[in-house]
């Protein structure tokens, strides 16, 4: 989750227990609350989400990490002692028995497996005649298939995560409106009642950031607040 909207989520929790310990029976109140408290609920799921789909991602990256740490080091490696072996009379055969480079993207490293796999199932005959298991190549093809499913689950996952993000950034905003406007509300009511305006200082106060003109307060009790009956 960035750092910034879990500040303003958190300052956003300490407003929805400010204003649910302080109901007031204004008409103009219960509206703006009801749809901040939506928000904060529309934001902690969005969060909720941000975070699954980071988790996601992650642990697909690994899986993808551990598939290919076995297939370029163990099974293709198999493959390819095997196969240029096997094919040495056959320089151009043999030549496409090669490992790929262990740089390569993860594209380009599929893509090479998976035509690697498909000349040595032209081939297989001769390959498990030169020392090949006869079920390297079906376990072959099952990590191959495996790899490519995390591949696509690690993507998706992305996507969800950054689509979450840019949700974050538009319900951020929406949060930030209503917070204004309960400031406004809050210093209409109690604008004369340092203890009140102090907490609600405390309240809105977005940490570890700069304040600016939407989330800044005068001091507690200063000239301006107009009390009025709750």
């Amino acid at each position: 989750m960035q750092t910034v909207f879990r500040r303003k989520l958190e300052m956003a929790e300490r407003v929805r227990e400010f204003t649910r310990a302080r109901v007031t029976s204004e008409p103009s109140y219960a509206p703006v609350l009801t749809k901040f408290q939506d928000l904060v609920t529309r934001a902690e799921q969005i969060a909720a989400r941000q975070h699954q789909g980071r988790l996601n991602a992650k642990g697909a990256r690994d899986r993808r990490k551990e598939l290919r740490r076995m297939l370029q080091f163990q099974l293709v490696h198999y493959l390819v002692a095997v196969g240029s072996v096997a094919t040495k009379n056959q320089a151009e055969l043999a030549a496409r028995f090669k490992l790929p480079e262990t740089n390569a993207t993860n594209t380009v490293f599929l893509t090479a497996v998976k035509a690697l796999l498909a000349v040595a199932e032209s081939q297989r005959d001769l390959l498990v005649q030169g020392g090949m298991e006869p079920a390297l190549l079906e376990n072959l093809g099952r990590m191959v298939a495996d790899f490519e499913v995390v591949s696509e689950a690690a993507r998706t996952a992305r996507r969800d995560h950054i689509g979450a993000r840019t949700d974050l950034d538009v319900v951020s905003v929406e949060l930030m409106e209503q917070v204004k406007v309960l400031d406004g509300i809050t210093r209409y009511h109690y604008g004369n009642d340092p203890e009140m305006m102090a907490e609600w200082k405390a309240a809105k106060q977005v940490l570890g950031l700069p304040r600016n003109g939407n989330a800044s307060t005068p001091p507690a009790g200063a000239p301006g607040g107009v009390k009025q009956a709750a």
